[in-house]
């Protein structure tokens, strides 16, 4: 599945611990077992004043969040195998890793699924959904060898 993933990487940050292209892909991938089809997702790693632009932008939410998804929206006559966006604040994956005591790796990936699964249709708005969202998060990523995000630490 892999070989029919497309990650285009836009590093938008300073912040030095940042995964690299390869491991982004390879988490999107993972998200993205079920698929037949090729897929392809933009993401931007961006700065915590970018993060916060966006998400006030978007969400009308005046505070830099950790992950932002941007389904793609094309006309049905387009035929593109563009899945949509993801902006990731690295400073905010850095500072909530080190509050909850992830590994900064492991809450990369599960940030980078968390955020795939969204541009695939999956929200967390009502608690059935959120359920289901959650237990397919930490299936993916038991297959990566992360551990539950969901587990209190």
């Amino acid at each position: 599945m892999s070989s029919q993933v497309r990650v285009s990487l836009q590093n938008a940050t300073p912040a030095s611990k940042v995964p690299t292209q390869a491991q982004l892909k390879r988490w999107v991938a993972a998200a993205l077992t079920d698929r037949a089809e090729a897929a392809e997702v933009s993401i931007r790693i961006v700065d915590e004043e970018e993060g916060a632009a966006l998400n006030r932008a978007w969400r009308h939410k005046d505070y830099a969040t950790n992950v932002l998804s941007f389904p793609a929206e094309l006309p049905s006559e387009i035929k593109s195998a563009l899945l949509g966006d993801l902006v990731i604040c690295a400073p905010v994956v850095a500072r909530e890793a080190a509050e909850q005591g992830k590994r900064l790796e492991a809450h990369w990936a599960h940030l980078v699924v968390h955020g795939t699964l969204h541009l695939l249709g999956f929200d967390h708005v009502l608690e059935a959904d959120a359920e289901r969202m959650e237990a397919r998060e930490t299936g993916i990523l038991a297959g990566l060898g992360y551990p539950d995000p969901y587990q209190e630490r």
